[in-house]
This record gives structure tokens, sequence and C-alpha cells, in this order.
């Protein structure tokens, strides 16, 4: 019994590890600075025809595909370091959490693109996500209605800091134009 509750403990550990890092770095090293900086994701992404059902793979279009990818190699990133990891005996996390926090984090990209659809979240399942701090499809939407705010793919508690590199990397960008012109 004591060894099964160890397996679990690493499974979720492994998957706490892997969505909580990962999104941390996708939101702060590749959503946030699209937005301030880049074009790539918000033409692909944040455009009002799209449907989202798997969107970035079914759309065959290299730079869909291209956003798409770059969202997800923070969690293949951090997924590769923990099974490195695991396996030297630096921290002892699960393969499958690792697994099933990869699969989760899928399951979750393309939840939370189904309010376009005519999905709505059940109050229990949106009480439950408040209280995990995990993003609903509702609360997705909002940043794709004003890509300014709601930042966090998986995670509500990066919007406020993602706002302020956002404001941040804004500003940068400005003082960066207007030294150029002088």
């Amino acid at each position: 019994m004591l060894s099964f509750l160890l397996d679990v403990l690493k499974a979720t550990s492994a998957i706490g590890l892997l969505l909580l890092v990962g999104d941390f770095i996708s939101t702060f090293v590749y959503h946030v600075p699209e937005h301030a900086l880049g074009r790539l994701h918000c033409r692909v992404h944040h455009e009002s025809k799209q449907t989202f059902q798997h969107y970035a793979v079914l759309s065959g279009r290299p730079l869909v595909m291209l956003d798409g990818f770059l969202g997800a190699l923070p969690y293949f990133l951090v997924a590769i370091f923990l099974w490195k990891g695991s396996a030297n005996a630096l921290f002892p996390v699960s393969h499958t959490g690792i697994i099933l926090g990869l699969l989760f984090g899928e399951f979750h990209v393309v939840w939370r693109h189904t309010t376009k659809m005519g999905w709505t979240t059940p109050l229990w399942v949106q009480r439950c996500c408040q209280m995990l701090c995990i993003v609903t499809p509702e609360e997705h939407w909002v940043h794709h209605e004003d890509g300014a705010i709601a930042f966090g793919d998986i995670f509500t508690f990066f919007d406020l800091p993602a706002q302020k590199w956002l404001a941040t990397m804004i500003s940068w960008k400005k003082r960066f134009r207007r030294a150029k012109q002088a």
C-alpha cells in the first residue's frame, strides 16, 4: 500500500512539475513575446475564422503548425528534462506521470478552444478549475477577444505577471523603435 501511494505521489509530482514549468516557459518565453514582438501567433491563432478543432494539425498550413509546435515545445523540453532527471536519480518522478502530464496538456489545449464551438463548461467543473487555478474555455476565450489579458495556457495565476511582462516588452519595443529613428 505504501509503495502504491509513493507511486501516485511520484506521478502527481511529475504531472504538476511538467504542467507548471511548461506553462511558465510557454507563457513567458513564447506566448507573451509573440504578442509583444512577433506576428506569427497573433496572425494564426487569434484570427476570427478559426474553429480550433485541432486547428494547428488539421490546417496543414506550415505557419499554423509552427505556432502550435512552438507553444508545445516547452512542455516537451520539460518532459525530456524530467525523464532524464528521473533516470539519473536527480529526482524521483514517474515516467507514467510525465506521459499523463503531456496527455493532460494536449486535452487541455483542445478543451480550452471549445467555446467557439458552442461548448459551455458545467458549473461544477468551473468551480473545480477555479479552485485549482486551471484555465477554462470561457476564461481562455477572453484572451482570444483581447490578446493583452487572460494569459496562461493552463494556469490562471500566470495572467497578471504575464500582463506586466507584456507591458514591459511593449515598452522596450517602443524605446527601441524611437532610438532607431533618432
